[in-house]
């Protein structure tokens, strides 16, 4: 169980929360909610110890371990991605060193009756039962297993860490945050760099996982799917759900008709206290009761409406220009970068008025089409776009392109021309700017904000073609809802990539999926692409890799077949190596227990009296561990039996 005991943080003299209180138990599975800027980050980064509050304290046992996987990273690894990844396993060697060296201390030792040895019985125990959780004998199998899991091929494995971009790198974070199996592990947006396989390969994951979660993310399915609990942090207040996320919107509805009905209730009352003390205030006669009614006023506790009635906000994009019946046709397409064949021999096309999805792997190149239709690109074949075809454009690094000396108000200002000038306070408004945020520079926005503010830089021109590359990265669950209702009304074209389920739910009336070069048209909506291809659970892509992994090595290189032996020699001598380690713990028990039996044998020679608990707790203890090794031995030879099959 962990403590979070009236904790409060303060920026530059003010509070973003303060006197907030929860436990985290064991199983516990919590999403945190809010909108950007609530503390959400915060809180994980106060639960990591990256930052100390400023009031109040977060209690975490010591023997308990937490994993802490912040929004950006930096991994300056030169290592592959495989050994990047395995050095994950510190804790693992740790525990085999401490194992090895209490064994070697009791083997040496024969006072057997001594608490310092029970000591050491139990420091053993306790340290084969982590090793066992942490499924230490499996490190190299459960790594590649993760890899492979977030997205990875298995060609990529020798491939540097280097080379990846900032969203592989932080696959790799993940998996090694995952391998390390902490009591508590803490992620902040881990979808932001998943495609929809890995999203669902990591819901498993965690649903099943030993320990406790907390996780930041605006992915409404991803949440539904791991999280039994939701604490919401809005305007510096806490409320906690005892359910997942679609089930705290509902309660959070209830919740806010009460707060508003008791701050309704308490306004009228107020009003009526203030009329009659306007009213009487100068009258001699009633002036005592002037004065109780001030003191009565004095003493209300007011209400407050910390929840946000996000129904009234609201914006619609401009109506689309007309254009021909085709939007976009796509003919022997093909893009490589150097010898990395991306895509070959494309032909599609976008029908006005269609809603597509892009879906696929990361690498597979949804973004690499969408930049070649909106001319950013140069690539083989032909993008052609139809009649009349005015494109608005939301690029992944849209936000990071604004320029960071303007103001939010400037931003806008400056690209705006004509009547929609007079708009602009209305627009910044719908993308929840307003009051002091316009003033704000871009500089001191938080993702989110920027975000926000690159997509109301869309509804400065008409447009009749919207392709969007991942637009609700960053983007709370208002500014998510905000924008797909919008989106649901938009009355032209729209391309779409994204790994949002929920986002792309209802937003689409085909889905092209990316894959090995190619693209594959689905008509319908995202969830019956999914439910078709069955992608959703993760032993059918473990069958889909091993499969893979299969025809891989009948047609591997003889320098694949010579890493293949390498790599099954060195399992070998591990196996053996655990086996002879195992041999030996067995070896100093019997001869413990041997010589406990011989005490009890004789009583009155070894001086042993059949009240005394400690000694039977020591021999108890000594054959609960040899049945434990036994049985490790006996798995051990299995596992090397297996692994000399052909």
């Amino acid at each position: 169980m962990y403590s979070v005991n009236n904790i409060g943080i303060r920026f530059s003299g003010i509070d973003l929360f303060k006197n907030i209180s929860f436990l985290v138990n064991e199983k516990d599975r919590i999403g945190l909610t809010g909108k950007n800027g609530a503390g959400k980050s915060t809180i994980l980064k106060l639960l990591s110890n990256e930052i100390e509050a400023t009031s109040g304290n977060i209690i975490i046992p010591k023997d308990k371990s937490v994993g802490y996987l912040p929004q950006q990273l930096e991994n300056t690894s030169t290592l592959s991605i495989f050994d990047e990844t395995i050095t994950a396993f510190e804790e693992h060697q740790k525990l085999e060193l401490q194992i090895d060296n209490i064994t070697n201390e009791l083997s040496e030792r024969s006072d057997y009756e001594s608490q310092s040895y029970l000591n050491l019985i139990n420091d053993l125990q306790n340290a084969n039962d982590r090793f066992h959780i942490l499924d230490g004998k499996s490190r190299e199998g459960n790594t590649e297993k993760t890899l492979l899991g977030l997205g990875f091929d298995k060609k990529q494995f020798d491939q540097s860490v280097s080379s990846l971009s900032g969203g592989w790198k932080m696959r790799i974070e993940l998996a090694k945050i995952l391998l390390q199996m902490p009591n508590l592990i803490l992620l902040d947006e881990p979808t932001n760099h998943l495609d929809i396989e890995s999203i669902q390969w990591l819901e498993d994951f965690l649903k099943s996982y030993h320990g406790a979660v907390i996780l930041v993310s605006h992915d409404r399915t991803f949440l539904d799917a791991v999280t039994n609990r939701t604490i919401e942090i809005t305007q510096g207040k806490f409320y906690d759900y005892k359910c997942n996320y679609s089930e705290y919107v509902k309660q959070r509805e209830v919740l806010l008709e009460q707060q508003k009905s008791r701050f309704e209730n308490q306004q009228k009352e107020i009003k009526e206290i203030e009329d009659f003390i306007d009213r009487f205030r100068y009258k001699a006669t009633k002036a005592k009761q002037v004065q109780s009614r001030i003191k009565m006023l004095e003493k209300i506790d007011r209400h407050q409406l910390d929840l946000l009635d996000k129904k009234s906000i609201h914006f619609k994009f401009p109506p689309a220009p007309s254009s021909g019946k085709i939007s976009v046709e796509i003919s022997n397409f093909g893009k490589s970068y150097g010898d990395n064949t991306v895509l070959k021999n494309i032909d599609i096309t976008i029908i006005k008025n269609e809603f597509v999805a892009f879906v696929g792997r990361n690498g597979e190149g949804k973004t690499t089409l969408a930049k070649a239709i909106v001319g950013e690109l140069e690539y083989d074949g032909e993008v052609k776009l139809g009649h009349n075809v005015k494109i608005g454009y939301y690029a992944q690094n849209q936000a990071d392109l604004l320029n960071e000396n303007q103001t939010v108000f400037e931003t806008i200002d400056n690209v705006a021309v004509g009547e929609i000038r007079k708009n602009i306070k209305s627009i910044l408004g719908s993308f929840l700017f307003s009051g002091e945020d316009i003033d704000k520079q871009v500089k001191v926005l938080s993702g989110g904000e920027r975000s926000r503010l690159a997509l109301a830089k869309l509804l400065l021109e008409p447009v009749n073609l919207l392709v969007l590359d991942e637009p609700t990265n960053h983007l709370d669950m208002q500014s998510k809802d905000i924008l797909k209702n919008a989106l649901m009304q938009f009355d032209g074209t729209l391309i779409l990539v994204s790994h949002d389920r929920d986002f792309l739910k209802g937003l689409s009336n085909k889905v092209f999926e990316f894959r090995n070069k190619k693209i594959k048209e689905h008509i319908g909506d995202i969830s019956e692409f999914i439910d078709k291809k069955k992608i959703q659970n993760l032993n059918e892509l473990e069958l889909k890799k091993t499969s893979s992994d299969r025809k891989s090595k009948e047609s591997s290189s003889n320098k694949e077949q010579f890493l293949l032996r390498k790599e099954f020699d060195k399992k070998q001598r591990k196996l053996q190596k655990l086996i002879q380690t195992c041999e030996k713990n067995i070896e100093v028990l019997e001869t413990s227990i041997n010589k406990m039996d011989e005490d009890l044998a004789d009583p009155q020679e070894s001086m042993v009296s059949f009240s005394d608990e400690t000694f039977y707790k020591a021999y108890n203890g000594a054959k609960s561990n040899l049945d434990a090794e036994v049985e490790k031995w006996e798995r051990l030879h299995i596992e090397f039996e297996e692994l000399q099959q052909p």
